[in-house]
C-alpha cells in the first residue's frame, strides 16, 4: 500500500511530463513547417530577383539606355583618333 502511494505520484508526473513533451513537440514542428514555407518563398522570390537582375543586365538593354538616357552613338570610323606615343 506504501508503495502504491509513492509511486502515484511519480507515475503521475511521468504521465504529465510525457504530455507536456508531446505539446511541445507538436508546437515546434508547426513552427518547423512555417519557416520551411518561408524559406521556400524567399527562394522563389530569389530566383525572381536573379531573372530580373539579369534581364536588366543584357547588352541590348545596357546599350538601349546609353541610347536614350545619355544619347551616346557609335562613333563613325573617320572619327576615330588613334594615338601612339
Amino acid at each position: 500500500m506504501v508503495i502504491i502511494a509513492v509511486l502515484m505520484p511519480v507515475v503521475l508526473s511521468s504521465a504529465l511530463g510525457v504530455v507536456y513533451a508531446k505539446h511541445q513537440s507538436r508546437k515546434l514542428f508547426v513552427q518547423l513547417n512555417e519557416l520551411q514555407q518561408q524559406r521556400d518563398a524567399m527562394n522563389v522570390e530569389w530566383g525572381q530577383l536573379q531573372l530580373e537582375l539579369s534581364t536588366w543586365a543584357t547588352n541590348g538593354r545596357i546599350e538601349q539606355v546609353a541610347r536614350q538616357q545619355l544619347r551616346m552613338t557609335n562613333v563613325d570610323f573617320d572619327q576615330v583618333v588613334i594615338v601612339r606615343p
